[in-house]
């Protein structure tokens, strides 16, 4: 026989499945399926949209805003919500976050011009962020804004802004806020605001104290991102307290505003945690209580109001309404035996795989219950282009559907237009609509801001 008649030998690959409870896992998965959208089959809408795709459902964006502002206005008296834009710029997003009562919380001059130009007005945006355009800021003073100050270096340049712009009718300085970080926990945020054990939280209230053009209204924090241990979010609360009890004996301002900011988790699995976040995510109840019976514990004098409480809450709203459709172009086995699969988007769509064990469903039952761990590889050609490993999925075929679930959060603003374009975006609403509201990107938006020097317009090879 000669060695090209031969067959090479592979390796086989043995899985062993269990019943019952003998592992400390629990039981086997099961087979389980995404196959529609509010209603709306996927199988649907990727022959009429194309694959890969982004989904966007409008009832649970609206169900999630409704929850929150339950959760909080029912045990604090004046609550406000302002969207984190950066969590999802999307304009569809954006507006029915609008719709629902929530402010704008922009961290650039590129955020506060989107917030304004879907018609927020300058009196419903938060202004954070340490790096502030004059453009922007000249028109937040004049409309009437809430600005957060994150560095000393603010102060003088908003002053000189102040001066420059004028104030709304009737105010004689401009009320700001000071952002606050705080030591909690090991995973403290100390690159933005003023430092609270340090003393630069109280030197900065010291200093607008002295300001002719600034009066200091507002404290603000956000401790952090995914957090899981409302503890923290106790213990922030009351040293926003202790603040404004110090603000006022040694500065004489009233806060009249406290911005809790957000970071809240989501359902969505972290990489190291032992525990599914379906477990583990605290309900937005609980954050809820946590925080709002400490910031009632401001001492006030007759007739005064507790300050407004605000949230800049982003991942825990929008995470769990939106997904990525993706299509399987080829299956291959791994050095180790293992089975892997390659889909039509990678991490270029899906920049949080790197924190998230995302759930990733199949849309039609291959007509099989046994699932092997599957590691799914995307569609770059990079080596780190995982988008996640040990998925227990059936066998499935090119062309095949899956769904990676609850991918709301910043995956579409981070997205980039590396090696493949990016897809368009779909809304289904509450009837079952379908909406584009994204157009799928092609090569000639990726070259619209390119520019030729007239030496290389000759297409012709040289010599």
């Amino acid at each position: 026989m000669s060695a090209e008649s031969r067959r090479i030998y592979e390796k086989p690959v043995l899985l062993r499945h269990q019943a019952g409870l003998l592992n400390k896992f629990g039981k086997l998965p099961g087979l389980r399926l995404m196959e529609d959208l509010d209603g709306v089959p996927l199988k649907e809408l990727a022959a009429q949209f194309g694959s890969p795709l982004y989904l966007l459902s409008e009832s649970t964006l609206r169900r999630k805003v409704q929850q929150f502002r339950r959760a909080f206005e029912s045990r604090y008296p004046r609550v406000r919500l302002g969207w984190s834009y950066k969590t999802n710029y999307l304009s569809a997003v954006c507006r029915i976050m609008h719709q629902e009562g929530s402010w704008a919380e922009v961290v650039s001059g590129h955020e506060f011009r989107l917030a304004r130009d879907l018609g927020v007005p300058a009196a419903r945006i938060i202004y954070n962020g340490p790096h502030k355009d004059d453009a922007s800021l000249r028109e937040a003073i004049r409309g009437g804004t809430r600005i957060h100050l994150d560095h000393l270096e603010e102060i003088p340049r908003l002053e000189a802004l102040v001066r420059e712009a004028g104030l709304p009718e009737g105010q004689s300085r401009l009320p700001v806020a000071l952002r606050i970080n705080m030591q909690l926990d090991a995973n403290h945020w100390d690159r933005f605001g003023f430092n609270l054990e340090s003393g630069r939280a109280h030197e900065a209230a010291r200093r607008l104290s002295e300001s002719a053009e600034l009066e200091l209204a507002g404290l603000h924090t956000h401790i952090g991102t995914y957090v899981d241990n409302v503890d923290n979010y106790r213990r922030a609360a009351g040293r926003l307290v202790e603040l404004a009890v110090w603000v006022r004996r040694f500065t004489g301002a009233r806060i009249r505003w406290w911005d809790m900011g957000g970071g809240f988790a989501t359902r969505n699995t972290l990489h190291w945690a032992y525990q599914s976040g379906e477990v583990t995510c605290p309900s937005l109840q609980k954050y809820a209580e946590a925080i709002c019976p400490v910031l009632a514990t401001l001492p006030l004098e007759s007739g005064e109001e507790l300050p407004e409480l605000f949230f800049e809450t982003g991942r825990a709203l929008v995470d769990e309404s939106m997904h990525l459709l993706l299509s399987v172009v080829s299956e291959r086995r791994l050095n180790d035996g293992s089975r892997a699969l390659v889909v039509d988007g990678g991490v270029n769509l899906l920049s949080s795989t790197a924190w998230y064990r995302y759930d990733i469903l199949p849309v039609q039952n291959p007509g099989t219950q046994i699932l092997e761990d599957t590691t799914l590889l995307g569609n770059l050609c990079m080596q780190i282009d995982v988008l996640r490993k040990g998925v227990p999925l059936p066998s499935l075929r090119p062309g095949d559907l899956l769904v990676v679930r609850h991918i709301g959060a910043y995956n579409l603003s981070q997205s980039t237009q590396f090696i493949h374009s990016r897809p368009a975006v779909v809304l289904v609403d509450a009837q079952g609509g379908r909406h584009l509201v994204r157009e799928a990107e092609t090569p000639a938006y990726w070259r619209e801001l390119d520019r030729l020097p007239d030496h290389l317009q000759d297409t012709g090879p040289r010599g």
